[in-house]
């Protein structure tokens, strides 16, 4: 497995509204996608910076069924949190095979779709001292590897 680089930090909140132009005032961010992700049951806004760098921030809010989001937002007291960090591999089912074979605790031994038509996997919180990781596939390798 090779990290080529963060993807994005995200955020759990209740309130995307809310919370995208105080997010975006607050550290000179600009919008990015925004969109609602029916496999995860999760609406997501993507903050970039002026240079629209690799990593951003993803503001997520679970709408509609994320038992994991609703139960992340209960445990702070309905209050926001970093909810996970996410890095980009240059082989997403490579990497989970391979995390899956060294005994890692995996949410996903699979790729699954994600947010910005990306494929992602998650690690147990388990796995890293109860630190939610997402892999997610680098788009920007894939295709200069020829693959999408």
């Amino acid at each position: 497995m090779r990290i080529t680089r963060i993807d994005h930090v995200a955020v759990c909140l209740k309130d995307l509204d809310a919370a995208i132009p105080a997010w975006m005032k607050l550290l000179g961010l600009h919008a990015g996608a925004r969109e609602f992700v029916e496999t995860q049951k999760t609406e997501a806004a993507f903050l970039l910076t002026e240079e629209a760098a690799g990593c951003s921030v993803e503001l997520i809010m679970p709408k509609g069924g994320n038992a994991g989001l609703e139960k992340f937002l209960d445990k702070n007291g309905g209050k926001s949190g970093l909810h996970h960090i996410a890095f980009a591999v240059d082989d997403l089912a490579g990497a989970l095979r391979e995390l899956d074979a060294a005994g890692v605790p995996l949410i996903d031994k699979v790729p699954r779709p994600g947010a910005r038509d990306h494929q992602v996997g998650f690690l147990h919180p388990k796995a890293a001292d109860g630190i939610l990781i997402e892999l997610v596939s680098d788009h920007a390798h894939s295709h200069t590897q020829g693959r999408h």
